[in-house]
């Protein structure tokens, strides 16, 4: 008698199953958007070996091995592992983080992305939840990683602050924002605060660091793209510092946990049970 199959850990270990019979394509683990080279020779020597020698790559910066066939999957966890490569998950869990490039990088990045994503996936990869559940960390205001796609997006900022004495009023920074924020008058740089982005534009074009800037987070929730589209929403001021914001992703995700019904995403969780009731968790932890 054949041994009967147990699917629901096969998805949970990240094999899902195919339209062709006895074959599932293998979501692999990637965290931010990087392998190294012996990941992915790994990767491909598993696909030539035992798929059809190609790979897929997802809209979540995932690697899918397809054509996996169910009496390869223990050798295939081996091989992988050997190079380095952990199996994904799929199901009502915590995903694989996303992440841009970032600060260390990207010339316009206001933060490191891929460490923070390293710290997200360590604290609550794989997490069973009602739900799937995902989170995105995008660098700065060009949002390369589309943030408010996530149930928690996470967005690099800089709040900026004007050093009279070091600026010799060039305009460079009035040319840099993009928003109409910045404006020169009278000898006088204006920042208009309620304009600024915390792009840190200025900050990064100043020729003499008349712009101080501080690095921080803005962060969204209830992100949703998939049969119904909805923007993720900014609720609370510029996060400063990892350890507020590490205290608002508990927060969001444990609010999920307790709050949301089987099978329901966190954003019709929010609209269920009250926006208000979630701003009042956010706003203890935000304040600490």
């Amino acid at each position: 008698m054949a041994e009967k199959v147990d699917y629901a850990a096969l998805k949970k270990g990240g094999f899902m199953r195919q339209k062709q019979k006895g074959c599932f394509s293998l979501r692999i683990a990637v965290v931010g958007g990087n392998l190294t080279a012996e990941n992915i020779k790994a990767v491909a020597e598993v696909a030539e070996k035992y798929g059809h020698g190609y790979v897929h790559m997802t809209s979540r910066q995932g690697i899918e091995i397809p054509f996996i066939k169910v009496e390869d999957i223990n050798v295939v966890k081996e091989e992988l592992a050997k190079g380095g490569v952990g199996t994904g998950v799929c199901g009502p869990r915590v995903r694989t983080v996303t992440a841009c490039q970032g600060s260390e990088i990207c010339p316009s990045g206001c933060i490191d992305t891929y460490t923070l994503a390293k710290e997200l996936d360590e604290r609550y990869f794989g997490r069973e939840l009602p739900h799937k559940f995902k989170f995105g960390v995008t660098g700065c205001q060009n949002n390369c990683l589309k943030a408010e796609e996530n149930d928690v997006g996470i967005k690099g900022a800089m709040v900026v602050e004007w050093d009279e004495p070091s600026c010799i009023m060039c305009g460079v920074c009035v040319k840099a924002c993009r928003e109409g924020a910045i404006t020169m008058a009278d000898g006088k740089i204006i920042l208009d605060t309620d304009k600024c982005n915390y792009c840190g534009r200025c900050a990064k074009a100043c020729p003499t660091d008349a712009w101080k800037g501080e690095t921080g987070y803005l962060v969204s929730f209830g992100g949703l793209f998939g049969n119904t589209i909805h923007r993720g929403e900014e609720l609370l001021p510029v996060v400063t510092s990892e350890e507020q914001l590490f205290r608002i992703t508990d927060a969001a995700i444990q609010f999920f946990a307790d709050n949301a019904k089987p099978s329901e995403r966190f954003q019709f969780t929010l609209e269920r049970v009250g926006l208000d009731k979630f701003k009042e968790v956010l706003k203890e932890a935000y304040n600490g």
